[in-house]
């Protein structure tokens, strides 16, 4: 949740316990400075404009993977309420790349050494187009997909993120934060498929102090197993 989102949807009504929490941890987590808690407490709306998310987006690609990126050809979706992150896939990037990339700031695992040739299938594919996306802007998945299987979900058409686009999240949250995604629960990539049709997921292991790439059942659900919807 954005503090645009944090302002709107609070304006006429008192927030839930999980709008809270999720308020709180944003300023646990460095990500909501002073001056923008002192303007929400004031009650104004610092939401970013899609411009300047575009050029933290340029930056970022610059300084990570050293490209120009290209938005003259990218259609931003609308954003729909709660869908506060924006994130943006580069046109040619592979699973591979991206996590070396990752790797060399964060610990990580892999159950393949190979990413691009064992995950076969995906919702959305950069390979001939750079292409954005909408998420909620929390630490941890989805609330609102827990104990639901990627089976489940796709009976209620419900879209999921990619594990490409999962781990570009996890870059870009711990280049804003210096801290993980998914401490607490895990990212079921439901928008992606291996070669055995099994989802992959993505958390963070405190024990084994490293980012977790796995894979799961099409039928696996319980509490801490979470899609991330998405907007496109």
């Amino acid at each position: 949740m954005s503090m645009s989102h944090a302002v709107s949807g609070w304006a006429s009504e008192s927030p839930t316990p999980a709008q809270l929490k999720e308020f709180f941890s944003q300023i646990d987590s460095g990500r909501i400075t002073k001056g923008r808690l002192q303007a929400f407490l004031r009650g104004e709306t610092t939401d970013k404009g899609i411009e300047q998310r575009k050029e933290e987006w340029a930056e970022f690609y610059q300084k990570y993977f050293g490209i120009e990126l290209d938005f003259s050809n990218i259609r931003i979706p609308k954003r729909q309420s709660g869908f506060d992150r924006l994130i943006i896939v580069a046109r040619g990037l592979t699973l591979n790349q991206v996590y070396s990339v990752l790797a060399k700031h964060v610990p990580c695992w892999r159950y393949t050494d190979d990413l691009d040739k064992a995950v076969t299938s995906n919702d959305r594919d950069p390979k001939d187009s750079t292409y954005a996306i909408w998420v909620r802007d929390r630490q941890e998945a989805d609330e609102e997909n827990k104990n639901l299987s990627a089976n489940q979900l796709k009976e209620q058409d419900c879209q999921g993120i990619t594990l490409l686009e999962r781990l570009f999240y996890e870059l870009k949250y711990w280049d804003e934060t210096k801290k993980r995604l998914d401490v607490d629960n895990l990212t079921l990539c439901t928008g992606s498929r291996d070669g055995g049709g099994r989802v992959p997921g993505v958390d963070w292991r405190s024990d084994y102090r490293k980012v977790y790439v796995n894979w799961y059942s099409l039928d696996s659900a319980n509490d801490y197993l979470r899609s991330r919807s998405v907007v496109s």
